[in-house]
C-alpha cells in the first residue's frame, strides 16, 4: 500500500508499474509458448497498455483550471523530462525515423542532430522564461506580451496550424499499429487510434496527460531498445552495437557491390503500391550537399523551439530552476532512443541483405520468400512487395519494396524475434503516437478554450464552463484528425517536418524577441506571425506545385523562408511603429530574472 503524497510517491508509483508491465510482456512470452496466436498478443499488448493509459487519464481527471491546463505546476524534473521525452517523440520518431535513415542513408540524420539541437535553444533562449512568466498556453504568452486580441488570436491560428499538422500524423501512426495489430482497415483503425487518444486527455487535461505521458515512455523506450540489443547479439554485431554502426554500414556496402545493385525502370515501378520503395544505397544523395544537411537541421531546431506543446511541458514545473533542469532530462531521455535508430535501420537491413543469416532473403527464390509468414503478414497490410521484375525467379535488391511505417514495426518479425517482442513494438509504437497526439490536441484545444473563448470572447465565463469548452474542442479537433489522417494525403515523417516548418515559420522570432528585445511591439508580432505563416506556406504551396525554389530551400525547409520573412517583417513593423510602454518593458526585465514569483501570478 502506497501512503502519503503522491507526488512524492512518484519513484514507487512507476517502479511498480514498470514491475508490473516486464511481467505482462513475461506472461505473453509464455502465452506464445503455449500456442497463443500472434493476432491475439497483439491485441493484448494494444489492449492493456490502453487500458492502463485510460486508467490513469480517469484517476487524474479535474476540475481545477490550474491542474488542467498546467497539472498544478508541480511535476518534478525528472518526471517531466520523461513526459516531454514521450510527447516529443512521436510517431515520426518511433515508427518513421528509422525508415527514413534506412531508405535515404545519412543525409535523413539531419533530422535528428536537429531535433536534439532544438532544445539547446529551448533551455537557452525559451523554457526558464516562459515559465517565469506563468502563462497557460503559448498564445497566453504573446498576448499578455505583445497586448490586444488580435496578437493572440494570430498566436492561436499558427498553434493551430502546426499543431493540427502534427496530430494527422499521430493519428496516421496509430492507425496503421492499430489496423495490423487488429487486422482492421486503415480507416477505421484511425478512429480505434483517436478513441484510446481522447480517453488520456478528455478528463485529466495536462495533468492526465503527464502521468499518461511518463507510463507511454517506459512503454515506448522498453519496445525500441529491447529488440536493437536481441538482434545485435543474435546477428553477431556486439552486445553495445552503437559502437559498431560504421563496421555495420560498410558490411551493407559489401553486400551491394555483392549483389550489383540496379535502379527499377519506370516501367517496373508502376506495379509497385503506392507508398513503399526499394531497398536503396546506405549513402544516399539526400540532404547529401553540407547547406541541404545543415538546413534541414536548422529548420528542426528552430521549430522544436517554436512547438507550443513541447513548451506547454515546461509550464508545469515548479519553478524557474525546474524548468531548465527538465530540459536537461528531456535530453538525455530523448537521446536514448535516437541514438539507437540508425542502428535499428541498419540492423534491419542487414537482417534482410546478409546470406549468412538465416533470415537474409536477397538472391533466394522469389517463392520461397513469398511463402514466409512475415512477409504475408505486411504484404496483405500492404506494407511489403515482392516482383519478379528481372524474370529470373531469383529475388534481387531492386525487387522488394516496403513501406518505412514497416521498418520499426516488421523487423522483429524479420529477425525471427519472438513475436511476443512484435507486439511489445506495436505498443511502444502506440505510446509514442498517442503522447504526442494528447499533448497537440490539448495544446489546440487549450488555446481556442483558453485564448479565444476566455480572454477574447466571455472574459467572465467560470472554471466548469471552460473546462466544458477545452473538452468539447478536443472530440471534434480530435475527430477532425482522424478524418484527414485517413486521407493519407502525406507520409508521417512528412507531415511533421511540415508541421515544424509552420511552426517556426510564425512563432519563432515572435517567441525569442518577445523575451530578448524589449523594442518588439502588438504591431511587429502581428505581422511577423502573419507574414511569416503567409509566405511560408505560400512557399510549400509553390514548391509542391512544380516550383524550383531557391537558396536550396525544399518542401521540408520552407519554415526557413518564413521566419525570415517573419524576422524581417516584425523588426521593420515594430521600428515603424511606437515602442512599447514602460510596464511592458519592466515585465519583459522581470521575465530574465530567474528567481521570484512569475508575471502573471493569479491573474488566470
Amino acid at each position: 500500500m502506497i501512503k502519503g503524497n503522491f507526488i512524492d510517491n512518484l519513484p514507487k508509483v512507476y517502479g511498480i508499474y514498470t514491475g508490473g508491465f516486464l511481467a505482462f510482456i513475461i506472461i505473453m512470452s509464455i502465452g506464445e509458448q503455449m500456442g497463443m496466436t500472434s493476432k491475439a498478443i497483439g491485441i493484448c499488448f494494444v489492449a492493456f497498455t490502453v487500458a492502463i493509459y485510460a486508467i490513469i487519464g480517469y484517476l487524474s481527471r479535474t476540475a481545477q483550471a490550474d491542474a488542467y491546463y498546467v497539472a498544478g505546476r508541480q511535476v518534478p524534473t525528472v518526471f517531466n523530462g520523461m513526459a516531454t521525452a514521450a510527447d516529443w517523440m512521436s510517431g515520426a520518431s518511433f515508427v518513421a525515423m528509422a525508415g527514413g535513415i534506412y531508405f535515404k542513408g545519412y543525409g535523413y540524420m539531419a533530422l535528428l542532430v536537429g531535433w536534439t539541437g532544438g532544445y539547446v535553444l529551448v533551455a537557452s533562449l525559451l523554457a526558464p522564461y516562459l515559465r517565469k512568466f506563468g502563462c497557460y498556453t503559448v498564445p497566453d504568452f504573446i498576448g499578455t506580451r505583445y497586448g490586444g486580441n488580435l496578437s493572440r488570436f494570430m498566436a492561436v491560428v499558427v498553434l493551430t496550424v502546426a499543431s493540427f499538422t502534427y496530430v494527422t500524423a499521430q493519428i496516421n501512426a496509430t492507425g496503421t499499429i492499430a489496423s495490423v495489430a487488429l487486422d482492421i482497415p486503415f480507416q477505421y483503425a484511425v478512429y480505434v487510434g483517436l478513441i484510446s487518444i481522447l480517453l488520456c486527455s478528455m478528463l485529466g487535461g495536462m495533468r492526465g496527460v503527464t502521468w499518461t505521458q511518463v507510463a507511454q515512455y517506459i512503454v515506448l523506450i522498453i519496445a525500441y531498445l529491447l529488440p536493437v540489443f536481441w538482434i545485435s547479439n543474435k546477428i553477431g554485431a556486439g552486445f553495445f552495437p552503437h559502437f559498431m554502426l560504421a563496421d555495420e554500414v560498410s558490411r551493407i556496402a559489401e553486400l551491394e557491390a555483392q549483389f550489383g545493385f540496379v535502379k527499377n525502370s519506370a516501367e517496373n515501378l508502376k506495379e509497385v503500391p503506392k507508398g513503399l520503395a526499394g531497398i536503396t544505397k546506405a549513402h544516399s544523395a539526400v540532404n547529401a550537399t553540407p547547406w541541404a544537411f545543415i538546413s534541414l537541421a536548422l529548420a528542426m531546431m528552430m521549430g522544436t523551439a517554436s512547438l507550443p506543446h513541447v513548451m506547454m511541458r515546461y509550464f508545469t514545473t515548479p519553478s524557474v530552476k525546474a524548468a531548465r533542469k527538465s530540459v536537461g532530462w528531456s535530453l538525455f531521455f530523448i537521446f536514448l532512443l535516437y541514438s539507437s535508430a540508425p542502428m535499428l535501420a541498419t540492423l534491419s537491413k542487414l537482417s534482410l541483405m546478409d546470406p549468412t543469416l538465416s533470415t537474409g532473403i536477397i538472391g533466394k527464390s522469389i517463392t520461397e520468400v513469398q511463402a514466409i509468414d512475415w512477409y504475408q503478414n505486411w504484404n496483405s497490410a500492404n506494407l511489403m512487395f515482392i516482383s519478379d521484375f528481372n524474370g529470373n525467379g531469383t529475388l534481387e535488391l531492386n525487387e522488394f519494396f516496403m513501406g518505412g511505417k514497416a521498418v520499426v514495426l516488421a523487423t522483429p518479425e524479420i529477425a525471427g524475434l519472438p513475436y511476443v517482442i512484435s507486439g511489445l513494438v506495436a505498443a511502444g509504437g502506440m505510446a509514442a503516437a498517442m503522447s504526442t497526439a494528447d499533448g497537440l490536441i490539448l495544446a489546440i484545444a487549450n488555446a481556442i478554450s483558453h485564448d479565444v473563448y476566455y480572454k477574447i470572447i466571455d472574459p467572465k465565463a467560470e472554471t466548469a464552463k471552460r473546462l466544458v469548452v477545452a473538452r468539447v474542442l478536443l472530440v471534434v479537433i480530435g475527430f477532425a484528425g482522424a478524418t484527414i489522417a485517413a486521407l493519407e494525403i502525406q507520409g508521417i515523417l512528412g507531415s511533421v517536418i511540415w508541421a515544424f516548418d509552420f511552426a517556426m515559420s510564425g512563432l519563432f522570432f515572435p517567441l525569442v524577441l518577445g523575451v530578448w528585445w524589449k523594442r518588439a511591439n502588438k504591431e511587429g508580432a502581428v505581422a511577423g506571425m502573419f507574414l511569416g505563416l503567409v509566405s511560408g506556406a505560400a512557399y510549400l504551396v509553390w514548391v509542391r506545385s512544380g516550383g524550383s525554389g531557391f537558396l536550396g530551400i525544399t518542401q521540408l525547409t520552407f519554415g526557413i523562408f518564413g521566419s525570415a520573412v517573419s524576422l524581417v517583417s516584425m523588426v521593420v513593423v515594430s521600428l515603424m511603429t511606437s515602442a512599447p510602454n514602460a510596464a511592458t518593458q519592466k515585465m519583459v526585465d522581470e521575465v530574465r530574472i530567474p528567481s521570484g514569483k512569475s508575471i502573471l501570478g493569479k491573474q488566470h
